[in-house]
């Protein structure tokens, strides 16, 4: 908390060449946890049960730290501080295709976007993945629409069309879904970080590890 409390405003009194501290420790944490639980995830998914979940528990409670350190946390941590309105989020985009979009110290709109689609997708494979652990808690839900057609592939060519085949099966398919669709997000944000590190001369991965970025020059947003 001390650290987050002392670089409340690093861009007043500082040159552009100095170094300021932008990320806390917890969003430094998250960022990388978050990585390793949804890459554990993934590859234990239909393979190690066990490990998937836990990773799955891992994932939910990394998403809830965030949106509660969003409205409380450091100042570049706060939704308030990068979240855009739509269309500045689409000016900025549109400044990024004729290469002359400003440097933002904290998240640009464009990723302020993608945190945003980052959490919500998120939030649904790991609520998806809890609902599917336990028949109980399926019962909570209606029919869900199959986003395509169920397959079944019993030996004898009968299944057991009961409550339980008519939602854990589409369930299963939105699970998946969001989990390919979060699989997506992440490249599209990895692809922005290395575009943004090349338009901006700065290591924007490595400056989630140390926490620290290059102090804001005229032209920058801070």
């Amino acid at each position: 908390m001390t650290d987050a409390i002392s670089h409340q405003a690093p861009e007043m009194n500082t040159a552009p060449s100095s170094k300021v501290r932008v990320w806390d420790p917890l969003v430094r944490v998250f960022h990388w946890g978050l990585v390793a639980a949804f890459a554990t995830a993934w590859l234990t998914a239909d393979e190690l049960q066990p490990v998937h979940e836990v990773a799955g528990y891992t994932v939910a409670g990394l998403v809830a730290f965030r949106l509660v350190w969003g409205l409380v946390g450091s100042r570049y941590a706060r939704f308030a501080q990068f979240l855009k309105g739509p269309g500045e989020t689409l000016a900025y985009l549109g400044d990024m295709t004729r290469g002359r979009e400003r440097r933002y110290l904290g998240h640009n709109p464009a990723g302020a976007a993608m945190i945003v689609a980052l959490l919500v997708t998120l939030s649904g494979t790991a609520f998806t993945g809890w609902l599917l652990e336990d028949e109980a808690r399926l019962a909570m839900l209606p029919t869900i629409p199959a986003i395509v057609a169920p397959a079944w592939a019993d030996d004898d060519g009968e299944h057991e069309y009961g409550a339980r085949g008519e939602i854990e099966g589409p369930l299963k398919e939105v699970h998946e879904t969001l989990a390919n669709l979060m699989l997506l997000l992440a490249a599209l944000h990895v692809g922005g970080v290395v575009l943004a590190s090349f338009r901006h001369h700065e290591n924007l991965a490595r400056a989630m590890v140390t926490g620290d970025k290059r102090g804001p020059g005229p032209a920058d947003i801070a």
